[in-house]
């Protein structure tokens, strides 16, 4: 079983936000693959299976993701080879998707806690560019919606992040880098 990870804050106020870029991920996939997500309570997230893969949205908000992510994996007894982590990047230009096999959190709060809750931080992530960042504090960038102007771009974003995905699960992290990186 292989576990993906899309990050967001649950809430409409948030769906078209920045850092829901993970749970756009997780929605389109849900929507092109026909699936639907269960809220499961004690796993302190929306959990969907299709066919050997879990994908889950936690309800912890953005910044406690790894409560979420440790019940998962303890549930479904997933290790953290299994997992692959699809988060937002304000580094990272929109438009611009980045596989890592392990890293630090570069100040993301979420990934963070997730670091802190798996006791490690190598596991495989998928970071979906943002940004550029303006001349704002990240809080009030990463909390705005995409502009309309930015929607193409976001659309065709999110349609590769889901073939990178698939690609990743097929051919290993070395290979999806080296494509889509």
């Amino acid at each position: 079983m292989k576990l993906i990870l899309c990050t967001g804050n649950i809430g409409e106020k948030y769906s078209f936000n920045r850092h829901n870029a993970g749970f756009m991920v997780a929605d389109l996939l849900a929507i092109e693959e026909g699936f639907s997500f269960k809220l499961e309570t004690k796993l302190k997230a929306f959990v969907a299976k299709f066919n050997d893969f879990i994908i889950a949205k936690p309800t912890t908000y953005m910044n406690l993701s790894g409560e979420a992510l440790s019940l998962i994996m303890n549930y479904y007894k997933i290790s953290v080879e299994d997992i692959l982590v699809v988060y937002d990047d304000l580094a990272i230009d929109l438009g611009t998707l980045r596989f890592k096999a392990s890293g630090s959190d570069g100040g993301h709060n979420g990934i963070k806690s997730i670091i802190q809750h798996l006791g490690t931080n190598k596991f495989a992530r998928l970071k979906f560019g943002i940004g550029p960042q303006p001349n704002i504090p990240s809080e009030r960038f990463v909390l705005a919606n995409f502009s309309q102007e930015q929607m193409p771009l976001l659309k065709e974003t999110l349609n590769k992040a889901l073939e990178a995905i698939q690609f990743y699960f097929q051919n290993g992290m070395e290979k999806t880098q080296n494509k889509y990186n």
